[in-house]
């Protein structure tokens, strides 16, 4: 998605790390170039605004379950993987090492 104008933080760059803004999880000069990006494009800024809607629907109405551990341990592994651009098995994340089916069944 882009607006079709030139900016000095590229729409791609601002969507591809929305959620690293909206966690908070960049630095703070990474999150003044996304607010000024903001300013300048609706099209992101829209996108931006329902990301930040669905994430206080999610946790509010699923803010307070209990997630296992050991779920939680292979799903951040799995983000890391992605983080690192390393191939991501085709397994689902909640499925442990005795849920995979050997190559016999």
């Amino acid at each position: 998605m882009s607006c079709g104008e030139p900016h000095e933080t590229d729409c791609a760059e601002v969507l591809d790390h929305l959620y690293e803004f909206l966690d908070r999880e960049m630095p703070d000069a990474d999150c003044t170039k996304f607010e000024v990006h903001f300013e300048e494009c609706s099209p992101c800024l829209e996108k931006y605004g329902l990301e930040q809607a669905v994430k206080k629907l999610v946790k509010r109405c699923c803010g307070h379950d209990d997630v296992p551990v050991d779920l939680r341990a292979k799903v951040m592994g799995r983000i890391e993987l992605i983080r690192a651009g390393e191939t991501v098995p085709d397994h689902d994340v909640t499925e442990g090492p005795a849920d995979v089916p050997s190559p016999a069944e």
